[in-house]
């Protein structure tokens, strides 16, 4: 199980440096994953939910710039800490400009290092929340109750939802007009190292489209935003 302080990706490809740093992220009560070069590093982003990454400049195979860069393409907004030796202006800046959310220079303090990862954690979770919809939810002739997962369809049948329906439909109305990725989608619904294929996703969008749209093939309400995740309009 996932600690509830946090799952962290360490990339740090000094060996010393990275134990040291695991030690004291996990006396803090993160759970931390390892990546040692920049291709570890990415293939671990796609595959889990993180809800930070530290990460290394100078990196065998592919660079922290270059790594802040994917990632960022892939429309994943992780928090990113970069680690850099190179304390000058220009790196931090393109850092910065790659997509990084922090960058601290080495040698640096650890509780400094702590407490910054402590407040990006915390900030990125504020961000993530949304207001709650309350027990049930009404649109168009459609009608659900979270409670007691039942569901008016569009047809005006009532109709039994299973639990995972039920999660995934109120992340989608609580973000109402805004795309929910899939990364977004894994961490609520499936939790964070329970991963089910994009089209395991894609069945359920199916599935609410039959239960409340009018024309499922001319989807109204739920939406399938190619390559990014799923949103929900009311």
């Amino acid at each position: 199980m996932a600690s509830q302080k946090g799952i962290i990706l360490l990339v740090e490809d000094e060996e010393n440096l990275h134990e040291a740093l695991k030690l004291n992220l996990e006396l803090e009560g993160y759970e931390v994953v390892s990546a040692f070069t920049g291709a570890e590093a990415l293939k671990a982003i796609n595959n889990e939910y993180f809800d930070l990454v530290i990460l290394d400049v100078m990196l065998p195979e592919i660079d922290g710039f270059a790594v802040t860069e994917t990632v960022r393409v892939q429309n994943n907004d992780v928090p990113i800490l970069i680690l850099s030796a190179k304390n000058t202006g220009g790196d931090k800046i393109t850092g910065l400009r790659k997509g990084a959310d922090d960058y601290l220079t080495k040698p640096f303090n650890l509780e400094e290092l702590l407490l910054r990862v402590e407040k990006m954690i915390d900030k990125n979770r504020r961000i993530q929340v949304k207001s709650t919809v309350g027990d049930t939810y009404a649109f168009g002739n459609c009608f659900i109750d979270f409670k007691a997962q039942e569901i008016k369809t569009v047809d005006g049948n009532p109709l039994q939802i299973s639990k995972k329906e039920n999660m995934l439909l109120k992340l989608l109305i609580e973000n109402e007009g805004e795309v929910v990725t899939r990364e977004k989608i894994l961490q609520v619904v499936w939790g964070y190292n329970v991963y089910p294929t994009t089209r395991t996703i894609d069945n359920f969008i199916l599935n609410f489209r039959k239960y409340f749209e009018k024309d499922s093939r001319s989807p109204r309400h739920f939406h399938s935003v190619r390559g990014v995740g799923y949103k929900f309009t009311k």
